[in-house]
């Protein structure tokens, strides 16, 4: 069976310009409204490789059956690839997979990176028969081997999938791999393909009910700041708990919890982080939202587009930063310490009419107390200087 290419124009040998164009068009970034991202591959006999090194770019990905490149099948993040073309594997080193499987690409251990990057392969169960073996990752450090975690596990099945998930540590000729196009990921793409986010919508979470308060805050604290939070957070839960908002750390809960969560509330404000991913995915458009910045980073931007096209809410996005840390030496930007000005934050969630009126003035962390946390392991980025807020009456 030759490779075949569903909602595409196939390739062939006596049509060179055709050819051509083709693999002009693979090589595009994936785009949420046309092209690749929207197709599926069928090929025959491909040999899938897995990363020899860790790396943020890193070779790996599908050679078809005559060991030419699939780069319908790479990664991509913002303007380019993550996967490029490998290495052609000794023929002794290839393992054999017999049967049909959907390709998943690169399995992230990292609970964000997951969510938007290892699950945008997965509309492509809405276009499987019956005969599929199952869904093939390769992992993106190839010292997590053939580890699937539990989230992992409990996001396909809240697919509604119970197909096994198989990563390749080797290279692997397999006999059938079904390829969908990216519809997913960081950059333009995070707005999703139309099949993408209708697969999301008819999939995900279907059989979960919603189970919880009206008033949620997604929280961070409980994450330490080796990950990046928000200077102040545990004070800031105070004051919502005194708002009727209950205060969710969603790494404490497994994935049904945390969607029977975000499901059942009305009123929804989280600390910028990756668990605002995963309720784009079963979030809808009566649900007032609002995300405290943490940190002045594009990322901001991705989830906001991500909430806008999956469930059409334009959050309310508040920068409540009066001074910005990050640890001595580079560091990323998700490393990176947001201290919040209380006051300040306390008027755009009563503007924004996540708060009632209230008596209490809400006060920012005193410096010696920031010191005290931040210890001499922490550098000032930047400040915003801003008039305090007056106090509102009751």
């Amino acid at each position: 069976m030759p490779d075949t290419v569903q909602n595409s124009a196939p390739e062939t040998a006596a049509n060179p310009v055709k050819k051509a164009r083709s693999r002009e068009h693979e090589l595009a970034r994936p785009n949420p409204g046309a092209g690749w991202s929207m197709d599926l591959l069928d090929l025959e006999n491909p040999t899938v490789i897995p990363p020899a090194e860790t790396g943020f770019v890193q070779e790996a990905g599908i050679l078809r059956a005559d060991n030419s490149y699939c780069p319908r099948g790479a990664l991509w993040r913002n303007h380019r690839p993550l996967t490029i073309e490998p290495q052609i594997p000794r023929r002794r080193h290839v393992r054999v997979l017999d049967g049909k499987w959907l390709w998943g690409g690169v399995l992230w251990m990292h609970f964000g990176h997951f969510l938007v990057e290892s699950t945008s392969r997965l509309w492509g169960l809405d276009h499987m028969g019956d005969d599929v073996q199952g869904i093939l990752f390769i992992p993106k450090r190839p010292k997590t081997g053939e580890n699937v975690v539990s989230y992992q596990r409990d996001y396909v099945d809240l697919m509604g999938c119970d197909l096994p998930i198989k990563v390749l540590t080797k290279p692997t000729r397999v006999q059938q791999l079904i390829v969908p196009g990216q519809g997913f990921g960081l950059g333009r793409i995070i707005a999703g393909t139309g099949p993408f986010r209708k697969s999301i919508h008819n999939r995900f979470g279907q059989m979960i009910h919603p189970d919880g308060p009206e008033r949620l805050y997604i929280s961070r604290s409980k994450l330490g700041f080796r990950k990046g939070s928000l200077i102040g957070e545990a004070r800031l839960e105070t004051y919502l708990a005194d708002h009727g908002y209950e205060i969710f750390h969603p790494e404490e809960h497994d994935l049904a919890t945390q969607v029977a969560r975000y499901k059942a509330a009305k009123q929804v404000i989280a600390a910028e982080g990756s668990a605002i991913h995963l309720f784009a995915m079963v979030a809808r458009p009566d649900q007032q939202t609002a995300i405290v910045v943490r940190r002045r980073s594009g990322a901001t931007d991705q989830i906001e587009t991500h909430l806008q096209s999956f469930a059409g809410i334009t959050p309310l996005t508040i920068d409540a930063l009066s001074r910005t840390w990050k640890p001595h030496g580079p560091a990323k930007k998700r490393m990176w310490l947001g201290e919040m000005d209380m006051p300040r934050l306390q008027d755009a969630l009563f503007t924004g009419g996540f708060l009632g009126d209230s008596p209490q003035n809400w006060h920012s962390l005193p410096d010696a107390e920031v010191m005290q946390m931040l210890g001499d392991g922490y550098e000032l980025v930047e400040t915003t200087h801003s008039p305090q807020m007056e106090k509102r009456s009751a």
